[in-house]
C-alpha cells in the first residue's frame, strides 16, 4: 500500500501543478471575457453556445473515457506484454477511436443542422402584445436567438476535436501519463485569450472572437498529445465500424457506459435546465453565474479532479486485485485531502468574495452591478464545493469496480431535485436560487453515494462514513476559529487601501486575510497533530 500511496501523491502532484495552471488560464479567461462582454446579452449567449457542445463532452466523451474505456484499457494492460495481448489491445484502440471518431461527427452535424430549434429552449420570445415594451422585448428576443444561434454553429465542431483529445488523454492516463494531457487546457485557455484579443476588432462582436478561439483551443489540445500517444508505442488508426462494434473490448466499453448515460444526461442536463431558466429570467444572470462558477472550479479543479482523475486506475488496479484493505484506505484519504482543501476554503470565500470578484472582473463592462450579481450566485456556489468534490472521488470508486448502476442512480435522484429546487428557488431568489439549488442537489448526490456504498460488500461503508463525517466536523471547527479574525479585521484593510489602484484595494484585503487565515489554519493542525498535514509535511521534508 506504501507504494500506491506514494504513487498517488506523486502523481497528484505533477497533476495539481498542470491543472492549477489551467484553472489560472480559466480564470483568465474568463476576466477576458468579462473585459469585452461583462454581463451583457453577449456575454449569456456565448455562455449558452459554449455549454451545449460542452454538455454533450462531457456526457459522452469524458464519461466514456472516465467510466469505461480507463478500466478496461487496463486490464488489457494488466494481462501482460504478449505479442497476443498487445494485438489484441491494438485492436481495441482502433475500434475505440473509430467508435468515438464516429459518433461525435454524427451529433456535430446534426447538433449544427438543428441549432436553430435547440435555441428556442434558452430565448424566452415575449408573449404580452399589449405590453409597452413589447416591441423592444422582441427585437432583443430575435438578436438574442440569432446570435446563440451563430455561436453555437461555430462551436459545436468542438465536441469533435475535444473527444478525441480525451480519448488521448485516456490511453495516457490509463499508462499513468498525467502531465501532457493536465497541460493541454492551458494551451486551450491561452488560445481562445490569444484570439479573442486578435480577433474581436475583424468579428461582428467579441463573442464570435472567442467562439473561433475555441475551436482552434480544442484542436491545439488533440494535437499536443499526439506526440506523448506515440512515445507509448500504440498506434492512433481507424477500423471498419464493422470490426468497431464486433470488438469485445468495445463491447464491453459500450456496455459498462450505456448505463451511465442516463445518469450522466440528468447530471449534465443540470446545466442545460440552469442555463435556460437563467436566459430567461433576466440579462447577465446566464454569464453571472458562469463567472461564480469559474471562481468555485479554481480551486476544485486543482485538486478534486486531480486527485479524481489519478485515483481512478489505483482504485481499478487494486479492485482488479481484490486488495479492499487498500482499496478503502485509498479511498478514505483521497475523501479526506478533499475536506481538507474545499471547508477551508468555503469560509475564506464567504468572507473575501467580493474583494476577490472586483479583483478579478471588475472593468468597464463589468461594473458594480455584475460584481453584486456574481457575488450573490458565488456565495451559493460555494456552499457546496464540499459536496461537489466528494462526489468526485466516490463515484471513481464504484467505476473502479466497474458499477455503473449505483452511482448512475444517485446521479438521476440528483438532477430530480435540482430541477425541482432550481424551478421553485429561481422564482424568489433569480440567480441565487439557481446556484443554491446546484449545491444542495450535489449534497443530496454526495448522500446517496454514501447510502448506496452499503449495497456492495467491497466498500468498508461503515468506516469511511465515520471517519468522513468526523473529519469533516474536526475541519469546520477549524476553519470557523481561523475566519473569525479574517472577518473582523476585513472592513480595517479595505478601509486602508481603498484610495489605491483595483490591485492594491482589492488584492491587499484578500493577501492580508489569506495569510491570517493560511498561519491559524497551519497552527490548528500541528496542534491537533492532522494526519494528512503529516503525510505533507513529511512529503516536503523528503524532497
Amino acid at each position: 500500500m506504501g507504494k500506491e500511496k506514494k504513487s498517488l501523491v506523486k502523481s497528484g502532484l505533477i497533476l495539481s501543478l498542470m491543472t492549477f495552471a489551467s484553472r489560472i488560464m480559466g480564470l483568465v479567461r474568463e476576466m477576458t471575457k468579462a473585459s469585452f462582454l461583462g454581463t451583457s446579452m453577449y456575454a449569456d449567449a456565448f455562455s449558452t453556445a459554449f455549454m451545449i457542445p460542452n454538455l454533450l463532452r462531457r456526457l459522452f466523451a469524458e464519461n466514456a473515457i472516465s467510466v469505461a474505456f480507463i478500466p478496461t484499457f487496463k486490464n488489457y494492460l494488466s494481462k501482460g506484454d504478449s505479442d497476443e495481448n498487445k494485438k489484441e489491445t491494438q485492436e481495441f484502440l482502433a475500434a475505440t477511436f473509430t467508435l468515438v471518431s464516429f459518433l461525435t461527427a454524427v451529433v456535430v452535424v446534426v447538433g449544427i443542422i438543428i441549432t436553430p430549434l435547440i435555441t428556442l429552449i434558452f430565448c424566452k420570445k415575449p408573449v404580452d402584445v399589449n405590453a409597452a415594451d413589447y416591441a423592444a422585448q422582441l427585437e432583443y428576443w430575435m438578436l438574442q436567438k440569432n446570435e446563440i444561434t451563430i455561436l453555437t454553429r461555430i462551436m459545436f465542431p468542438y465536441l469533435f476535436v475535444i473527444s478525441v483529445a480525451a480519448f488521448f488523454q485516456g490511453i495516457l492516463n490509463g499508462c499513468k501519463i498525467f502531465a501532457p494531457s493536465g497541460f493541454t487546457p492551458v494551451l486551450f485557455n491561452a488560445v481562445v485569450i490569444i484570439a479573442t484579443y486578435v480577433l474581436a476588432p475583424y468579428t461582428e462582436n467579441p463573442a464570435r472572437a472567442m467562439s473561433i478561439g475555441v475551436i482552434l483551443g480544442g484542436c491545439i489540445q488533440a494535437l499536443f498529445q499526439w506526440p506523448f500517444i506515440k512515445q507509448t508505442g500504440w498506434k492512433i488508426c481507424f477500423t471498419s465500424l464493422k470490426k468497431t462494434f464486433s470488438n469485445p473490448g468495445t463491447k464491453k466499453v459500450i456496455a459498462l457506459i450505456v448505463p451511465t448515460i442516463l445518469g450522466m444526461a440528468a447530471y449534465q442536463l443540470n446545466d442545460l435546465v440552469s442555463t435556460s431558466l437563467a436566459t430567461r429570467t433576466g440579462e447577465g444572470i446566464a454569464s453571472s453565474l458562469q463567472y461564480s462558477l469559474r471562481l468555485q472550479e479554481l480551486i476544485l479543479g486543482i485538486f478534486a479532479v486531480s486527485i479524481g482523475t489519478v485515483i481512478l486506475p489505483d482504485l481499478s488496479g487494486l479492485a482488479n486485485e481484490e486488495k479492499w484493505e487498500d482499496f478503502n484506505s485509498m479511498l478514505v484519504q483521497a475523501i479526506k485531502i478533499m475536506i481538507l482543501i474545499s471547508i477551508p476554503v468555503t469560509f475564506f470565500s464567504f468572507v473575501n468574495g467580493k474583494e476577490m470578484i472586483t479583483l478579478l472582473y471588475k472593468s468597464k463592462s463589468f461594473d458594480d452591478n455584475s460584481v453584486m450579481l456574481t457575488l450573490g450566485e458565488f456565495r451559493f456556489h460555494i456552499a457546496g464545493l464540499l459536496f461537489i468534490a466528494l462526489n468526485r472521488i466516490i463515484s471513481p470508486a464504484f467505476y473502479a469496480q466497474r458499477n455503473t448502476k449505483l452511482p448512475t442512480m444517485a446521479g438521476i435522484i440528483s438532477f430530480i431535485a435540482n430541477i425541482i429546487l432550481a424551478l421553485v428557488l429561481v422564482i424568489f431568489m433569480k440567480g441565487n436560487g439557481i446556484a443554491l439549488a446546484l449545491s444542495l442537489a450535489s449534497l443530496v448526490n454526495t448522500i446517496f453515494l454514501f447510502i448506496f456504498m452499503k449495497k456492495m460488500n467491497s466498500f468498508d461503508t461503515k468506516n469511511i462514513t465515520k471517519k468522513t463525517l468526523l473529519y469533516i466536523v474536526k475541519i469546520i471547527i477549524l476553519s470557523v476559529v481561523a475566519v473569525i479574525p479574517c472577518y473582523l479585521l476585513n472592513p480595517i484593510w479595505i478601509s486602508a487601501f481603498e484610495n489605491y489602484g483595483k490591485m492594491i484595494s482589492q488584492g491587499m484585503p484578500i493577501l492580508i486575510n489569506f495569510l491570517i487565515f493560511a498561519t491559524i489554519g497551519v497552527i490548528e493542525l500541528i496542534i491537533t497533530k492532522d494526519e494528512i498535514a503529516i503525510v505533507i509535511l513529511r512529503k516536503i521534508k523528503r524532497r
